[in-house]
């Protein structure tokens, strides 16, 4: 049997603006709007579909499995957008990466409060660090 995530929604206040958002800092495309959807194809084939909501937005959280060289460009560019970053999920290390599994990671809010993660090992993958 195969079963792969092929898209998920993804609810904003402002759906141009954060897919927008997430496309800038990890070096995407935001792809035309598809009825109420403005899609970001990430490249193993899942589509994050933003949808305009009303209301109080519950936040989720994304994570993105990226190489060395990317995290280096794609921290880079949250530095640079002035971003604030934490080395974990409960915003209590801030302005600092983790070396989880012999990797590294960090996590950083999009405009809508989700918590975005980049990480270079999947978890349980090595050592913790």
């Amino acid at each position: 049997m195969t079963v792969e995530l092929n898209h998920t929604i993804v609810a904003a206040h402002d759906k141009k603006t954060s897919a927008r958002f997430l496309a800038d800092i990890l070096g995407l495309a935001v792809s035309p709007q598809y009825g109420p959807f403005v899609p970001v194809h990430i490249p193993n084939g899942v589509t994050l579909d933003y949808m305009d909501v009303s209301g109080p937005i519950p936040p989720q959280h994304y994570a993105f499995l990226v190489s060395e060289d990317d995290f280096d460009t794609i921290f880079a560019r949250i530095r640079d957008a002035g971003l604030t970053y934490w080395a974990d999920p409960f915003h209590h290390h801030v302005d600092e990466i983790n070396t989880n599994d012999g990797g590294r990671g960090t996590y950083f809010d999009d405009p809508n409060g989700h918590n975005l993660e980049i990480l270079t090992r999947p978890y349980g993958s090595g050592s913790q660090g």
